[in-house]
């Protein structure tokens, strides 16, 4: 469904020094920088998956989601998105995709948001019985039907943010591009966008692609990982594989009543202190069994639980690999 294959992008950038002479002088010289933002990319996304796509600031992320909505034209490479190239067939391209930029609105400001829905519907020349019926259903599962009527100026972060996901929804895309999506939002506005999201995926077997630096979307919602760094993909997995090629150390966190437990080799004790302990464990020494039936030989454990590297740690560990 989708796939690139060597996708270059390169962008000129003015460069001076601060200072109003320097800005005179700018007027009739000026010095520039040639920034590769995306260098040899190519991946390929099959129908109804949904993927993390990932990676730090300036890596190259929001640069490949315009490519691939035909905003922007690579100097090489190929684009394919449902047989389609998105910069040449610009309007037959856009009817199957929908776009959410978490910093950027496609609603209108100060009219109400049924005002906004309306005009996309005739902008994409929606069938209007079936722009009624996505209408319906995107107002319950988003919880939208007591704000359609409020200007978009007047919404919170959160109800603005779900009549975006809804907007680029009205015409029923194949393909949903995510571009920090929750950015901002509160806790229940988070978790009723990613059940969205999720509802949307296993129901109509929707696409998705999702960039983000909330590594709880990505927990909650990918099924595979793509890493970008310095505009060159670094690693395609799934987040657990991805994870024990960080680390498959696991992290034991027990409260205990009396003596300390005694640690033993293939442990190393992160904190100890109020009958709590957080030791971490490699699994190539000893064996979580093993190392639960020792620690418990002699201590009387309450509590205890057994903890993988977070999806943040993971990523800061993949940072460090590759110096990004």
């Amino acid at each position: 469904m989708i796939t690139l294959e060597n996708i270059n992008k390169t962008f000129r950038v003015a460069k001076r020094q601060a200072g109003f002479s320097n800005a005179f002088k700018a007027l009739f010289s000026r010095e520039y920088e040639h920034i590769h933002a995306l260098s040899n990319v190519s991946f390929t996304i099959n129908e109804g998956e949904m993927v993390g796509y990932i990676g730090p600031n300036g890596a190259g992320k929001s640069t490949t989601i315009k490519i691939m909505c035909g905003v922007l034209t690579p100097e090489s490479g190929i684009c394919q998105i449902n047989g389609l190239t998105p910069w040449k067939h610009r309007i037959s391209h856009v009817r199957e995709i929908g776009v959410v930029f978490g910093q950027r609105s496609q609603l209108w400001w100060d009219v109400p948001v049924i005002d906004s829905f309306e005009l996309i519907r005739d902008i994409y020349k929606t069938d209007r019985i079936a722009y009624k019926k996505n209408l319906e259903e995107l107002s319950h599962l988003l919880e939208l039907t007591e704000i359609l009527k409020t200007p978009a100026r007047s919404l919170s972060l959160g109800q603005r943010m779900r009549c975006e996901i809804a907007a680029s929804l009205l015409h029923s895309p194949k393909i949903l591009f995510l571009d920090e999506p929750t950015i901002g939002l509160d806790a229940p506005s988070k978790l009723a966008v990613r059940q969205f999201i999720k509802e949307l995926n296993q129901k109509n077997g929707t696409t998705v692609l999702l960039t983000t630096h909330d590594m709880q979307d990505i927990e909650a919602l990918s099924e595979r990982i793509l890493l970008i760094g310095k505009g060159k993909i670094l690693l395609d997995g799934s987040l657990n594989e991805l994870k024990k090629r960080a680390t498959n150390r696991k992290t034991l966190i027990i409260e205990y009543a009396g003596k300390p437990p005694e640690i033993c080799e293939g442990m190393s004790v992160i904190e100890d202190k109020n009958k709590r302990i957080i030791i971490t464990l490699d699994p190539d020494v000893i064996s979580i069994t093993d190392a639960i039936s020792r620690l418990s030989a002699d201590t009387a454990i309450s509590d205890l639980s057994i903890a993988s590297i977070t999806a943040e740690e993971m990523v800061a560990a993949l940072y460090r690999e590759y110096s990004i």
